[in-house]
């Protein structure tokens, strides 16, 4: 089982930088319902805290606070290039570090949680807008392969 004292620090700030990358830029993809769609993301994460013990590394994340720091980005491109960046970086090192079923369990959370960010406000009548949608391809194009929802709660 891969921990948190597998890392360094810089890694596992980076390890914990990509489920809260995915959830900003699902909010930042459409105007409107910030509130809720935030709201969703801490939701998502006190969900995943009750599933305690499926995967050690999984419980270790979703225990930190989801952080994020957009204000430091001058325009929407910027934040969209970073957010996908940290979660390629997070990919990444999980790769190196971690098992294929906690790769896969992560994958799952980030790519779960940025799907039920999408859909905490509808837009025109629709649950999840087609540049949230879009904002989700790209997500999963930064998790790589096996970026499908595992049995890991976020949605």
């Amino acid at each position: 089982m891969t921990k948190q004292a597998d890392f360094t620090p810089e890694e596992w700030t980076q390890v914990l930088e990509g489920p809260p990358s995915a959830g900003v830029l699902v909010i930042t993809a459409s105007r409107g319902g910030t509130f809720r769609e935030t709201f969703s993301m801490g939701k998502a994460y006190a969900e995943a805290r009750q599933q305690h013990g499926q995967s050690e590394l999984l419980d270790e994340i979703v225990a930190a606070k989801p952080k994020t720091d957009h204000t430091r980005y001058h325009s929407p491109e910027e934040l969209k290039e970073h957010a996908l960046q940290h979660i390629r970086d997070a990919v990444a090192l999980l790769q190196a570090k971690a098992t294929p079923q906690e790769l896969g369990d992560y994958r799952g959370f980030v790519l779960g949680l940025a799907e039920r960010v999408a859909e905490a406000h509808s837009e025109h009548g629709q649950e999840v807008s087609g540049p949230e949608r879009s904002a989700i391809g790209e997500i999963e194009g930064a998790l790589g392969s096996g970026g499908e929802p595992s049995s890991s709660p976020a949605g």
